[in-house]
């Protein structure tokens, strides 16, 4: 009885280890392909370049000082307007200067009457000591007079245009083309020879941009220079579509001991005033042409313990990492110099998901790279 009454249990305990251990023995689901996004690899010419920090300078800067002393009584242009060479600026009052040159003028149309009588005197004293009528003395004295004349007709001919310059000194004109920065005195003020200031012209069209590279780069630039090949670039770091490329103009004398670089700059034009006398730029130092270079957008480039890496798609729907050696950055893009060949496919999105021969989606191409 005690037999019986056990087999149903014995034979669900039965069916139960039955099923448990079918559900073991089950194939586990396979994991669905990762959705990425991906782009082609694009073979490009691109520039090597080096990017720097400028500064705008003047072409060419002048502080505008009065040469004689006098009132100011007319001033001609706006703070801040284009001047042109030999537009005239300020008035200093010309009265003053206009009698000083009248007063030379007329000191030497006297010593012009006089060193002509003692001339005559001199010719006539000179007659008479050929018959010994005159003594010698008369003779000597005629002679000194009429040197003592014609001197002080020299001394007044140099105050007589010493006069005319101060008069035209009195009008100061400009003597670049440039523009004015604000007046630094008014009308009615006083001005003093050579030491007030009236105004800073800077000519802004040319512009030169200063800038500096390490020492340990001057030789490499240096290399370039002599190969025809280096040019000059100048943006805005928050404007880098706004860029204008120039000429290199020089290499400073020498390297700057206390920070280590050699100061350089570059001419750019600067017709429609883009560049400003003051402003900091972005320098890209365009060294050579790198023929056929393999691009990738950035976005596909990674890093790890070992090193730079991308996932390139292969063409059973998986991926293989590939370390690659990268080059400069242009734009959204980045040169791989090793590790992938222009045609192949690189993930650009989805990446933190992926391992080595995992399966993927592609979920939309990115466009290709230009």
């Amino acid at each position: 009885m005690i037999l019986r009454s056990s087999l149903p249990a014995v034979l669900t305990l039965g069916l139960l280890l039955t099923a448990g251990c079918k559900k073991e023995t089950a194939a586990p689901k396979a994991r669905p392909p990762r959705p990425v996004l991906v782009a082609e690899a694009v073979s490009r010419d691109v520039p090597l370049y080096r990017d720097e920090v400028g500064k705008c300078a003047a072409y060419e800067t002048v502080m505008i000082q009065p040469q004689i002393s006098g009132a100011i009584t007319e001033i001609y242009f706006q703070d801040g307007a284009e001047v042109k060479k030999g537009d005239q600026l300020f008035t200093i009052d010309p009265r003053p200067f206009e009698a000083a040159l009248t007063m030379a003028e007329a000191s030497l149309e006297g010593n012009l009457a006089k060193a002509a009588f003692d001339e005559a005197q001199l010719k006539r004293n000179k007659d008479l000591r050929k018959n010994n009528a005159v003594a010698l003395q008369a003779l000597d004295s005629a002679v000194a007079s009429a040197r003592a004349s014609a001197a002080a007709v020299l001394s007044d001919k140099a105050a007589v245009e010493t006069a005319k310059l101060n008069l035209a000194y009195s009008s100061i004109r400009a003597p670049i083309t440039g523009r004015a920065s604000r007046r630094l005195v008014d009308v009615g003020n006083v001005v003093e020879a050579n030491k007030t200031q009236l105004l800073l012209i800077q000519r802004q069209d040319p512009i030169y941009i200063d800038f500096t590279v390490p020492e340990s780069e001057l030789h490499r630039v240096r290399s370039y220079k002599a190969a025809g090949t280096l040019r000059v670039e100048a943006s805005f770091p928050d404007a880098p579509e706004m860029k204008r490329e120039g000429t290199f103009d020089f290499f400073d004398s020498g390297v700057q001991e206390d920070a280590g670089v050699v100061r350089m700059r570059a001419v750019m034009k600067n017709e429609d005033r883009l560049f400003w006398p003051g402003q900091f730029v972005k320098v890209r130092l365009l060294l050579d042409t790198l023929k056929d270079t393999v691009l990738v957008p950035y976005d596909a480039l990674q890093i790890s313990k070992r090193g730079p890496y991308v996932y390139v798609l292969k063409d059973d729907s998986t991926v293989e990492l590939r370390p690659v050696k990268p080059g400069q950055q242009h734009g959204d893009e980045v040169v791989l110099l090793e590790g992938v060949k222009a045609g192949e496919r690189v993930v650009t999105t989805g990446q933190v998901a992926l391992s080595p021969g995992a399966k993927v989606a592609v979920a939309q191409s990115e466009t290709k790279p230009q």
